[in-house]
């Protein structure tokens, strides 16, 4: 199939980006891309791609902008039930920690998610699986941590790597056993953390490897928070983790700076999320380091807080940034990651490019998957986005809206969600 007549094939060539470099789209003026199977094969300009192979199938581009397929590289997609009750609570003027107090917050979702049966969880979150796709995202991160048990840890899993195998959303998976202390364990919570290191996370490997036998054991995550897990708990269950053979991530900064991004970049974790309270300390450490500082604005927009990921910081101390949704029931239910870029370009101070870049290769990085997703260059999949005009900048200028015509994963198009 010859993709032709973009306005702007914005490529986004070169590997992950930083420092001056970082907001490279790589742009090509009527643009065209050449997918055999699931990969790109060839990128040039339109006029001569079409004489190159006259007899390829044709999907034209209508004269709009091509980008790569977004990569959200942190969500929460598989959960049952809703919180809207909390949100009303917050406009009453409780904070995110009181609603946590009151036996709100997480062990709400958790308590809702350890109730329902399989097919309601599959059902529920592949339709929000589906959303986010047509919303121009192809492949997701999805973390567990709405079970805290191992039955219902391993449930949310299999739910996710169900939606990879039945719907076009790519799924990159995360045990996030750590997610928080459980209310049954709230009285020795260091009886919790052993356990997590001494048993759960040894037998969600073997568990693991038997089931998915031809895929890598998933990223496990811990939440470095106040009224989570401190430092010296997280550094625990890294040092046990890490001894297993499992790739590391980190929710760290989104309420108070205990040294979580800085202990990310020491073990090499692929990614330090959240950052919102991050000190120059551990901006120079992460700067330092292969680890990706992924920003989610759209939690503290649905906390009506003021206070973002000092981005301007990171940039210029020389830390790859990306942005994510952090899709999830209780503070931020938005997949969306054309308001992401939005919202990154609003509150954030980036420019469109930069946060276009941040949802794309440098997400990708985040997730470990730069060299297959994440831009548009020969032997990477086709992933891609047709957006409805001609200009890229349109993206977090207009917002509420989907901008996304048509999705293409793996080759294969989807317009307006059915595939063609």
């Amino acid at each position: 199939m010859l993709i032709h007549s973009a306005s702007q094939l914005v490529t986004i060539a070169g590997g992950p980006q930083k420092g001056t470099r970082f907001g490279d789209l790589g742009i090509i003026e009527n643009g065209a891309i050449l997918v055999r199977g699931s990969n790109i094969l060839e990128v040039g300009k339109s006029d001569i791609m079409r004489c190159k192979y006259p007899n390829e199938a044709q999907l034209s581009a209508n004269h709009c902008a091509v980008l790569p397929g977004f990569v959200d590289a942190h969500t929460h997609l598989v959960w049952a039930g809703d919180r809207a009750a909390e949100f009303e609570m917050r406009l009453e003027g409780k904070s995110y920690l009181d609603i946590m107090a009151a036996g709100g917050g997480i062990q709400s979702t958790v308590n809702a998610t350890r109730a329902a049966e399989k097919q309601t969880l599959f059902r529920e979150s592949f339709a929000r699986a589906n959303t986010i796709f047509q919303h121009g995202t192809t492949t997701a991160e999805a973390k567990s941590g709405y079970g805290l048990d191992t039955h219902t840890e391993w449930k949310q899993l299999s739910v996710a790597m169900h939606i990879n195998q039945t719907g076009p959303l790519e799924i990159v998976p995360t045990f996030l056993g750590a997610h928080m202390i459980p209310e049954e364990y709230q009285q020795d919570k260091q009886n919790y953390v052993n356990l997590l290191c001494k048993e759960i996370l040894q037998k969600t490997k073997q568990w693991w490897e038997k089931t998915n036998p031809n895929k890598g054991l998933p990223f496990v995550d811990v939440f470095c928070d106040q009224g989570a897990f401190d430092l010296k708990q997280t550094k625990q269950i890294f040092n046990a983790a890490r001894e297993l053979g499992y790739p590391l991530k980190i929710h760290a900064d989104e309420f108070e700076n205990l040294g979580g991004a800085s202990l990310a970049a020491d073990f090499g974790a692929s990614s330090a999320d959240h950052l919102v309270k991050t000190s120059e300390k551990d901006i120079k450490a992460l700067a330092g380091s292969e680890t990706i500082a992924v920003s989610l604005p759209c939690t503290p927009f649905g906390l009506a807080e003021s206070t973002y990921t000092p981005a301007k910081k990171m940039i210029d101390a020389g830390c790859t940034l990306a942005i994510a949704s952090d899709l999830n029931p209780g503070t931020a239910w938005c997949g969306n990651m054309q308001f992401v870029i939005s919202l990154a370009c609003r509150y954030m101070g980036l420019s469109p490019a930069q946060a276009i870049v941040a949802a794309t290769i440098n997400a990708a990085a985040a997730i470990n998957m730069q060299d297959a997703i994440g831009s548009i260059e020969p032997k990477k999949q086709a992933d891609l986005v047709i957006l409805k005009y001609a200009d890229y900048r349109q993206l977090p200028y207009r917002f509420a809206i989907n901008q996304v015509k048509t999705v293409i994963k793996k080759g294969k198009v989807y317009d307006g969600g059915r595939i063609c």
